[in-house]
Order: C-alpha cells, then structure tokens, then sequence
C-alpha cells in the first residue's frame, strides 16, 4: 500500500518493461491503461527527490510510450522525450538508462528528425558500459537483456550481421532462456 522509493523505482521499471511489451504485442489499449499509473509513480519519486537520473530516463520512456500508442503526438512529445534523457544523462553521467533512453531516441526517430542508427550505437554501448562496470547489477537484470538485444538490432539494421549476432549470443551467455533471443532472433539474424 505505502512502498518506499525504492520499491517505487523497481514497480515503475517492471511498468517500463510491460508498457513496452504491450505496445511491441499490439496491445494498445492494455498500455494506454498503464502509463498513467507509470506517470504517478515517477510523479512520487521526482516529488521524493529519489532517483531522478533514474526517473527522468523513465520518464524519456513514457513520453516514447505515448508516441507509441498515438503517433500524431510525436511532434509534441518527441522533443520532451529527447529533454528528459538528456536531462538524466546529465544529473547522473554514470546512470545507464539516460544513455539507453538516448540511444532509443536516435535509434527510433526518423533520419528526417534527427535519428541516426549508428549515433545511437554509441550511446547504446556507453549504457552497456556503464552497466557493464556494475558486475553485481547485471544478475537478474533484464534492462541489460533488452539492451544487449537492442545493440543487436541496431547492428543487424546497420549491415554488421557479425557484430549482431555476436551481442545476441552474448545475451544468450547470459541467460540462455532468452526464449525470444534463442527461437526468433538469432536463427533470423543467421539466415540472412
């Protein structure tokens, strides 16, 4: 009923996780249900002062979910998306997510507006840098999955099918149930 801030934080990265989820699953209307609750609990840690690079990386994410879910708001709430990872890189320059939010801004955005896959790349590796130099961090973590799996894609969509598959069997070392990453990407990844 009361979590602390940090139970706040780990409940609002599962919300990150599953918004994602659902919008990649083409269920908008289960999103669309849970960003407000994603949005009041970022609204409690940044009132609490608990995490903000953490939350203003989230915070990026949200505005990406929204866009996501309605494109016609992109114009408005691209560049605000584009802000707040910028703003968490700089609260805290050894924070990941302001990195990996970054990356997926460049990575996701058109090349007309700004994006760039191989711009993105860098930011994508310092996030896997960072996480990388926090070996403790990295068990159970699926941010560092999903990040390892989003390199990969960036690779794959850049023509380096080698550098691709070398970070999905690198995610595979890591956790070999990778269901997604086993059956679908890296026997796609090999075909082509």
């Amino acid at each position: 009923k009361n979590p602390t801030a940090p139970q706040l934080l780990e409940r609002v990265n599962f919300q990150y996780g599953y918004i994602a989820w659902c919008i990649g699953n083409k269920r908008n209307p289960e999103a669309r249900e849970w960003i407000p609750r994603m949005e009041a609990d970022l609204n409690r840690l940044e009132k609490a002062g608990h995490s903000l690079a953490s939350v203003y990386a989230y915070r990026s994410a949200l505005y990406g979910y929204r866009i996501g879910v309605n494109k016609l708001q992109a114009p408005f709430l691209g560049p605000k998306s584009n802000e707040a990872a910028q703003k968490a890189m700089k609260t805290d320059p050894k924070n990941p997510l302001g990195y990996q939010q970054y990356g997926n801004i460049l990575y996701y955005t058109p090349f007309l507006f700004g994006g760039s896959k191989e711009d993105a790349g860098s930011h994508l590796l310092k996030a896997m840098e960072l996480m990388e130099s926090n070996p403790e961090s990295l068990r159970w973590n699926w941010n560092y999955l999903s990040l390892l799996t989003a390199i990969a894609g960036m690779y794959y969509e850049t023509g380096q099918r080698d550098k691709a598959v070398y970070y999905l069997r690198k995610t595979l070392k890591k956790e070999p149930a990778y269901q997604w990453v086993k059956n679908e990407l890296l026997p796609g990844y090999l075909k082509n």
